[in-house]
């Protein structure tokens, strides 16, 4: 039976994990990619990083974008929640504050779903930067919406 999730069970979910995948539109086209993220639950938006390239051009011209996050044991048994929000790039001290918020987070996460205590960001996250700092983001969340089968 498919079952409505609540959004206290969504935001539970969206809190229990750290990768997502990530939908926007470019040049009239959809991409869903996967992206590391992490919930703040006191804010109900996500945060993330990423270098200069295609998903941040594409969100810097067309800001609305939605995620997916799934938590899968069988075809018998999973929930998944989708969010649709909008996307902001965050600047200065601001980008500081929650690159840092971001990537203790995700080590929180690791920690409790998988009993791997990590220590830097490199450890969960391979993107190295040669061409300036990451660019760091913030997804407002307008809309939450979740199901289950068990």
């Amino acid at each position: 039976m498919i079952l409505k999730l609540g959004k206290s069970k969504c935001r539970t979910l969206l809190s229990n994990n750290y990768i997502g995948h990530l939908a926007y539109i470019y040049k009239n086209r959809p991409f869903v990619i996967p992206v590391t993220y992490y919930y703040d639950d006191s804010t109900n938006s996500l945060f993330g990083y990423s270098g200069n390239g295609h998903k941040i051009n594409a969100l810097r011209i067309n800001n609305a974008v939605s995620l997916e996050v799934a938590d899968i044991e069988s075809v018998n048994t999973w929930k998944s929640v989708s969010v649709q929000g909008a996307f902001y790039e965050l600047e200065g001290s601001t980008a500081k504050i929650n690159l840092h918020k971001f990537s203790e987070g995700v080590k929180r996460v690791v920690r409790i779903k998988e009993g791997r205590d990590l220590k830097y960001l490199s450890e969960f996250s391979s993107k190295i930067y040669k061409e300036g700092p990451p660019i760091v983001f913030k997804i407002d969340i307008e809309e939450l919406t979740g199901r289950e089968r068990k």
